[in-house]
C-alpha cells in the first residue's frame, strides 16, 4: 500500500507509546509535506537526543551535563527531596510553583518477581546520608505498586531518623462525590484538613 521508506518510518512511530496506527500515517504524511530544511532540523534533534542528553548524576533527570538545572539551581531548598518514579513526574510537580526543593528519580518501581536492580534505591540512600537531607518526599504514583515502592523506601530510610512523607489523596477539582471510587473518597476522608 504505501511505498517501503513511508512504511518503514509509520512503523516507526506507530511503536511509540500512545501513537496508534493511524496517528502515525498523519504525522508522516505531515512531516512528508514538510521543506528538507524543516525535516534536516527534526532529523538532527532526534541524532541530538541521544548525543546530548544524559541523566543527572546526582538526581537521576534529565540533564545536557553532569548535573540537571534544578541540582544546579542554588535557590533550591535540597534538604528536601522529593521522589519520583520517572523525569516527566518533575515537570508535572514543576508546574504546580508549590514546590522548591530538589528531587530524586527512581526509574521506576518495585515490581513483583523481579529483582529491581535498575531502581536508584542505593542512590537515595547514600544522598540521604551525605548531603543532610531533613525531608523525603514520596510522590509515587497512588498504584498498588507505588504504594508498595513507596513502603520500601520509607523502610530503608527510617534508620536515618528523617522527615518523610508522602503526597496526600483526594478528590479531584471539579470531580463529584458519586462519581469518586472508593480508595479515592477514603483517602480524601482520611486526609481532611482543617478550614
Amino acid at each position: 500500500m504505501y511505498p517501503k521508506s513511508l512504511k518503514k518510518l509509520i512503523d516507526h512511530f506507530a511503536s511509540l507509546p500512545s501513537v496508534g496506527p493511524k496517528m502515525a500515517e498523519r504525522l508522516v504524511l505531515y512531516l512528508f509535506k514538510q521543506d528538507k530544511e524543516k525535516l534536516a532540523d527534526f532529523s538532527q534533534s532526534l541524532i541530538d537526543l541521544k548525543e546530548n542528553l544524559t541523566y543527572c548524576q546526582r538526581c537521576g533527570n534529565l540533564s545536557e551535563g553532569d548535573l540537571c538545572e534544578i541540582c544546579k539551581d542554588k535557590s533550591r531548598n535540597q534538604n528536601i527531596v522529593c521522589v519520583v518514579e520517572e523525569p516527566l513526574d518533575i515537570i508535572a510537580i514543576e508546574k504546580t510553583r508549590k514546590y522548591n526543593g530538589a528531587y530524586h528519580v527512581l526509574g521506576g518501581v518495585l515490581e513483583l518477581g523481579n529483582s529491581n536492580n535498575n531502581l536508584r534505591l542505593k542512590e537515595l540512600e547514600n544522598r540521604v546520608k551525605e548531603r543532610n537531607v531533613e525531608e523525603v518526599i514520596l510522590a509515587t504514583n497512588p498504584t498498588t505498586e507505588g504504594d508498595a515502592t513507596a513502603l520500601y523506601v520509607t523502610r530503608i530510610l527510617k534508620p536515618f531518623n528523617i522527615k518523610i512523607t508522602r503526597l496526600a489523596r483526594g478528590l479531584a477539582t471539579g470531580g463529584d462525590i458519586e462519581y469518586a471510587d472508593e480508595i479515592t473518597l477514603s483517602s480524601a476522608l482520611t486526609n481532611r484538613r482543617e478550614m
